[in-house]
Protein backbone atom coordinates (compact mmCIF):
# COMPACT_ATOMS: atom_id res chain seq x y z
CA UNK A 1 0.00 0.00 0.00
CA UNK A 2 1.32 3.27 -0.77
CA UNK A 3 -0.01 6.47 -0.04
CA UNK A 4 0.96 10.49 -1.87
CA UNK A 5 0.94 13.58 0.43
CA UNK A 6 -1.48 16.14 -1.24
CA UNK A 7 0.12 19.79 -1.82
CA UNK A 8 -0.89 22.75 0.13
CA UNK A 9 -3.55 24.07 -2.03
CA UNK A 10 -3.29 27.20 -0.87
CA UNK A 11 0.72 27.24 -1.93
CA UNK A 12 -0.17 25.95 -5.42
CA UNK A 13 -2.67 28.10 -5.82
CA UNK A 14 -0.23 30.87 -4.92
CA UNK A 15 2.25 29.71 -7.37
CA UNK A 16 -0.01 29.06 -9.86
CA UNK A 17 -1.73 32.60 -10.27
CA UNK A 18 2.27 34.49 -10.25
CA UNK A 19 2.60 31.90 -13.13
CA UNK A 20 -0.46 33.20 -14.53
CA UNK A 21 0.16 36.90 -13.85
CA UNK A 22 3.49 36.45 -15.64
CA UNK A 23 2.11 35.69 -18.99
CA UNK A 24 0.63 38.87 -20.53
CA UNK A 25 3.84 39.95 -19.15
CA UNK A 26 5.81 37.18 -21.02
CA UNK A 27 3.83 37.92 -24.53
CA UNK A 28 4.21 42.04 -24.34
CA UNK A 29 8.20 41.36 -23.79
CA UNK A 30 8.91 38.30 -26.12
CA UNK A 31 12.23 39.48 -27.89
CA UNK A 32 12.73 42.85 -25.89
CA UNK A 33 16.48 43.87 -25.21
CA UNK A 34 16.69 44.88 -21.61
CA UNK A 35 20.09 46.39 -20.04
CA UNK A 36 20.07 45.81 -16.37
CA UNK A 37 22.72 47.97 -14.47
CA UNK A 38 24.12 45.57 -11.66
CA UNK A 39 25.69 47.09 -8.56
CA UNK A 40 24.99 47.44 -4.98
CA UNK A 41 23.87 45.18 -2.39
CA UNK A 42 22.77 42.74 -4.80
CA UNK A 43 26.51 42.73 -5.80
CA UNK A 44 28.35 41.69 -2.77
CA UNK A 45 25.87 39.63 -1.45
CA UNK A 46 26.07 35.94 -2.01
CA UNK A 47 22.42 35.09 -1.92
CA UNK A 48 21.37 37.65 -3.39
CA UNK A 49 24.22 37.21 -6.14
CA UNK A 50 22.75 34.00 -7.45
CA UNK A 51 19.16 34.74 -7.29
CA UNK A 52 20.18 37.82 -9.92
CA UNK A 53 22.27 35.42 -12.13
CA UNK A 54 19.08 33.20 -11.95
CA UNK A 55 16.35 36.20 -12.84
CA UNK A 56 19.17 37.18 -16.03
CA UNK A 57 18.68 33.62 -17.02
CA UNK A 58 15.09 33.52 -16.78
CA UNK A 59 14.74 36.54 -19.04
CA UNK A 60 16.87 34.53 -21.56
CA UNK A 61 14.79 31.48 -21.40
CA UNK A 62 11.58 33.28 -21.13
CA UNK A 63 12.30 35.43 -24.59
CA UNK A 64 14.18 38.29 -24.06
CA UNK A 65 17.56 39.55 -24.46
CA UNK A 66 19.36 40.98 -21.41
CA UNK A 67 22.83 42.70 -20.89
CA UNK A 68 24.19 43.32 -17.96
CA UNK A 69 26.09 46.28 -17.21
CA UNK A 70 27.87 46.77 -14.11
CA UNK A 71 30.54 48.72 -12.08
CA UNK A 72 32.63 47.02 -8.92
CA UNK A 73 33.21 50.67 -6.58
CA UNK A 74 33.54 48.49 -3.07
CA UNK A 75 35.56 45.90 -5.00
CA UNK A 76 37.77 48.49 -6.63
CA UNK A 77 38.43 49.77 -3.40
CA UNK A 78 39.12 47.39 -1.37
CA UNK A 79 41.72 46.59 -3.66
CA UNK A 80 43.62 49.78 -3.70
CA UNK A 81 43.50 49.69 -0.21
CA UNK A 82 44.80 46.25 -0.33
CA UNK A 83 47.96 47.17 -2.43
CA UNK A 84 48.15 50.26 -0.95
CA UNK A 85 47.41 52.58 -3.95
CA UNK A 86 46.55 56.05 -2.67
CA UNK A 87 42.52 56.92 -3.74
CA UNK A 88 40.46 60.23 -2.92
CA UNK A 89 37.60 61.72 -4.13
CA UNK A 90 37.25 64.71 -5.85
CA UNK A 91 33.63 66.58 -6.87
CA UNK A 92 31.90 63.44 -6.50
CA UNK A 93 34.35 61.31 -8.44
CA UNK A 94 37.23 59.17 -7.74
CA UNK A 95 40.60 60.91 -8.62
CA UNK A 96 42.08 57.78 -10.86
CA UNK A 97 45.48 58.25 -11.02
CA UNK A 98 47.28 55.88 -13.76
CA UNK A 99 48.19 52.98 -11.20
CA UNK A 100 45.07 53.48 -9.78
CA UNK A 101 43.62 53.09 -13.86
CA UNK A 102 45.54 49.50 -13.84
CA UNK A 103 43.96 48.26 -10.78
CA UNK A 104 40.23 49.55 -11.51
CA UNK A 105 40.60 47.39 -14.82
CA UNK A 106 41.87 44.68 -13.21
CA UNK A 107 38.96 44.32 -11.21
CA UNK A 108 36.23 45.62 -13.07
CA UNK A 109 37.18 43.35 -16.10
CA UNK A 110 39.20 40.36 -14.05
CA UNK A 111 37.42 39.82 -10.68
CA UNK A 112 34.19 41.10 -10.68
CA UNK A 113 33.16 40.62 -14.30
CA UNK A 114 34.26 37.12 -14.08
CA UNK A 115 32.12 36.22 -11.33
CA UNK A 116 29.07 37.63 -12.53
CA UNK A 117 29.93 35.15 -15.97
CA UNK A 118 30.72 32.48 -13.91
CA UNK A 119 27.20 32.43 -11.87
CA UNK A 120 25.24 33.18 -15.18
CA UNK A 121 26.88 30.32 -16.68
CA UNK A 122 26.25 27.79 -13.97
CA UNK A 123 23.07 27.05 -15.60
CA UNK A 124 23.61 27.30 -19.01
CA UNK A 125 26.69 28.09 -21.95
CA UNK A 126 25.44 32.04 -22.00
CA UNK A 127 27.32 34.92 -20.43
CA UNK A 128 29.95 36.16 -22.57
CA UNK A 129 32.49 38.93 -21.03
CA UNK A 130 32.75 41.82 -22.72
CA UNK A 131 34.90 45.71 -21.93
CA UNK A 132 33.73 49.27 -22.91
CA UNK A 133 37.19 48.94 -24.67
CA UNK A 134 36.41 45.97 -26.77
CA UNK A 135 35.94 47.15 -30.63
CA UNK A 136 35.69 50.74 -28.78
CA UNK A 137 32.23 49.65 -27.69
CA UNK A 138 32.72 52.99 -25.18
CA UNK A 139 35.09 55.86 -26.42
CA UNK A 140 35.26 58.13 -24.44
CA UNK A 141 37.26 61.87 -23.77
CA UNK A 142 38.44 62.81 -19.72
CA UNK A 143 36.39 64.34 -17.47
CA UNK A 144 37.17 66.96 -15.59
CA UNK A 145 35.32 67.04 -12.13
CA UNK A 146 34.05 70.83 -10.72
CA UNK A 147 34.99 71.68 -7.43
CA UNK A 148 34.61 74.78 -5.81
CA UNK A 149 33.33 76.22 -9.14
CA UNK A 150 36.67 75.26 -10.56
CA UNK A 151 37.48 72.46 -13.11
CA UNK A 152 40.12 70.15 -11.62
CA UNK A 153 41.81 67.11 -13.82
CA UNK A 154 41.01 63.75 -11.77
CA UNK A 155 42.84 62.00 -13.88
CA UNK A 156 41.64 58.99 -16.15
CA UNK A 157 37.99 59.19 -15.34
CA UNK A 158 35.95 59.54 -19.11
CA UNK A 159 32.47 60.70 -20.16
CA UNK A 160 31.90 58.79 -22.83
CA UNK A 161 31.42 60.23 -26.47
CA UNK A 162 30.44 57.21 -28.52
CA UNK A 163 29.05 53.91 -28.70
CA UNK A 164 29.10 50.93 -30.42
CA UNK A 165 26.98 48.28 -29.58
CA UNK A 166 26.80 46.13 -32.68
CA UNK A 167 29.31 43.64 -31.40
CA UNK A 168 26.82 43.44 -28.44
CA UNK A 169 23.97 43.13 -30.75
CA UNK A 170 25.36 40.28 -32.55
CA UNK A 171 26.03 38.32 -29.34
CA UNK A 172 22.67 38.77 -28.82
CA UNK A 173 21.17 37.61 -32.11
CA UNK A 174 24.03 34.56 -31.45
CA UNK A 175 21.07 33.59 -28.12
CA UNK A 176 24.38 35.07 -25.15
CA UNK A 177 24.13 37.62 -22.48
CA UNK A 178 26.74 39.98 -22.81
CA UNK A 179 28.11 41.31 -19.25
CA UNK A 180 29.45 44.47 -20.05
CA UNK A 181 32.38 46.11 -17.90
CA UNK A 182 32.27 50.06 -17.47
CA UNK A 183 35.77 50.74 -18.29
CA UNK A 184 36.13 52.73 -21.94
CA UNK A 185 38.83 53.47 -24.60
CA UNK A 186 39.79 57.30 -24.89
CA UNK A 187 40.29 59.22 -28.35
CA UNK A 188 43.98 59.81 -26.76
CA UNK A 189 44.07 55.75 -26.61
CA UNK A 190 44.48 55.87 -22.94
CA UNK A 191 41.82 53.57 -20.70
CA UNK A 192 39.12 55.42 -18.78
CA UNK A 193 37.09 54.25 -15.91
CA UNK A 194 33.29 55.25 -16.29
CA UNK A 195 30.11 55.90 -14.27
CA UNK A 196 28.58 52.10 -14.24
CA UNK A 197 24.99 54.29 -14.29
CA UNK A 198 26.30 56.32 -16.97
CA UNK A 199 27.97 53.43 -19.16
CA UNK A 200 24.70 51.50 -18.90
CA UNK A 201 21.92 54.34 -19.84
CA UNK A 202 24.78 54.98 -22.80
CA UNK A 203 24.28 51.47 -24.11
CA UNK A 204 20.81 50.87 -23.41
CA UNK A 205 19.90 54.39 -25.71
CA UNK A 206 22.20 53.60 -28.54
CA UNK A 207 21.15 49.40 -29.00
CA UNK A 208 18.24 50.86 -28.55
CA UNK A 209 16.62 48.59 -25.40
CA UNK A 210 13.14 48.49 -24.64
CA UNK A 211 13.31 48.51 -20.92
CA UNK A 212 16.30 50.06 -18.50
CA UNK A 213 16.89 48.32 -15.34
CA UNK A 214 18.76 50.29 -12.65
CA UNK A 215 19.41 47.73 -9.18
CA UNK A 216 20.31 49.98 -6.27
CA UNK A 217 20.18 49.43 -2.46
CA UNK A 218 17.06 51.70 -1.45
CA UNK A 219 13.31 51.26 -3.02
CA UNK A 220 13.07 53.71 -5.31
CA UNK A 221 13.05 57.07 -5.52
CA UNK A 222 11.08 58.94 -2.34
CA UNK A 223 8.48 61.53 -3.05
CA UNK A 224 10.00 63.62 -0.06
CA UNK A 225 12.82 62.44 1.05
CA UNK A 226 13.90 62.66 4.14
CA UNK A 227 10.30 63.85 5.02
CA UNK A 228 8.35 60.95 3.89
CA UNK A 229 9.28 57.82 2.69
CA UNK A 230 6.41 57.35 -0.13
CA UNK A 231 8.10 55.90 -2.97
CA UNK A 232 7.03 57.31 -6.74
CA UNK A 233 6.01 54.22 -8.06
CA UNK A 234 6.31 56.82 -11.60
CA UNK A 235 7.14 59.61 -13.10
CA UNK A 236 7.14 61.15 -16.44
CA UNK A 237 10.91 62.15 -18.02
CA UNK A 238 9.79 66.17 -17.25
CA UNK A 239 9.27 65.36 -13.79
CA UNK A 240 11.66 63.83 -13.33
CA UNK A 241 14.02 66.72 -14.57
CA UNK A 242 12.45 68.95 -12.29
CA UNK A 243 13.72 66.89 -9.18
CA UNK A 244 17.38 66.08 -9.65
CA UNK A 245 18.98 69.24 -9.24
CA UNK A 246 17.33 68.48 -5.37
CA UNK A 247 18.27 64.63 -4.80
CA UNK A 248 21.19 63.73 -3.08
CA UNK A 249 24.38 62.36 -4.26
CA UNK A 250 23.74 58.91 -4.03
CA UNK A 251 20.64 58.68 -6.11
CA UNK A 252 21.09 61.81 -8.39
CA UNK A 253 23.90 59.96 -10.86
CA UNK A 254 21.60 57.10 -10.77
CA UNK A 255 18.25 58.76 -11.86
CA UNK A 256 20.07 61.07 -14.07
CA UNK A 257 21.05 57.61 -15.66
CA UNK A 258 17.30 56.71 -16.51
CA UNK A 259 16.69 60.50 -17.83
CA UNK A 260 19.37 60.01 -19.96
CA UNK A 261 17.45 56.96 -21.58
CA UNK A 262 14.56 57.49 -21.62
CA UNK A 263 15.19 61.43 -23.34
CA UNK A 264 17.20 58.92 -26.03
CA UNK A 265 14.36 56.84 -26.68
CA UNK A 266 14.13 53.50 -24.07
CA UNK A 267 10.39 53.63 -23.47
CA UNK A 268 10.94 52.75 -19.95
CA UNK A 269 13.59 53.12 -17.04
CA UNK A 270 13.59 51.33 -13.67
CA UNK A 271 15.17 51.56 -10.29
CA UNK A 272 14.76 49.24 -8.13
CA UNK A 273 15.61 47.87 -5.07
CA UNK A 274 18.26 44.97 -5.28
CA UNK A 275 18.22 44.24 -1.74
CA UNK A 276 15.00 41.47 -2.79
CA UNK A 277 15.61 38.65 -4.18
CA UNK A 278 14.44 38.42 -7.39
CA UNK A 279 13.28 41.80 -7.94
CA UNK A 280 14.36 41.77 -11.36
CA UNK A 281 11.36 39.25 -12.07
CA UNK A 282 9.27 40.95 -9.94
CA UNK A 283 10.05 43.99 -11.69
CA UNK A 284 9.61 42.54 -15.28
CA UNK A 285 6.80 40.06 -14.92
CA UNK A 286 4.41 41.39 -12.32
CA UNK A 287 1.42 43.70 -12.06
CA UNK A 288 2.93 45.61 -9.45
CA UNK A 289 6.26 45.74 -9.98
CA UNK A 290 8.72 47.17 -7.65
CA UNK A 291 10.78 50.21 -7.57
CA UNK A 292 10.24 53.42 -9.71
CA UNK A 293 9.22 53.68 -13.30
CA UNK A 294 10.32 56.76 -15.38
CA UNK A 295 8.09 57.74 -18.62
CA UNK A 296 8.54 59.71 -21.78
CA UNK A 297 6.32 62.30 -21.44
CA UNK A 298 2.89 61.90 -22.37
CA UNK A 299 3.45 58.43 -21.81
CA UNK A 300 0.23 56.42 -20.11
CA UNK A 301 1.63 52.86 -18.75
CA UNK A 302 -0.72 50.14 -20.00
Amino acid sequence: MSTSRTPDRESAMAKAAVLAEALPWLERFHGATVVVKYGGNAMVDADLQRSFAEDVVFLRMAGLRPIVSHGGGPQITRMLDRLGVESHFKGGYRVTTQEAMDVVRMVLTGQVQRDIVRLINEHGPYAVGVSGEDAHLFTTTRRLAVVAGAHEDIGFVGDIVSVRPDFVTTLLDDGLIPVVSSVGIGEDGFVYNINADAAAAALAAELPADKFVLLTDVEGLFADWPHSQEVLRTLSLSELRDRLPDLESGMAPKMQACADAVAAGVPRAHVIDGRIPHALLLEVFTDEGVGTMVLPDGTVDA
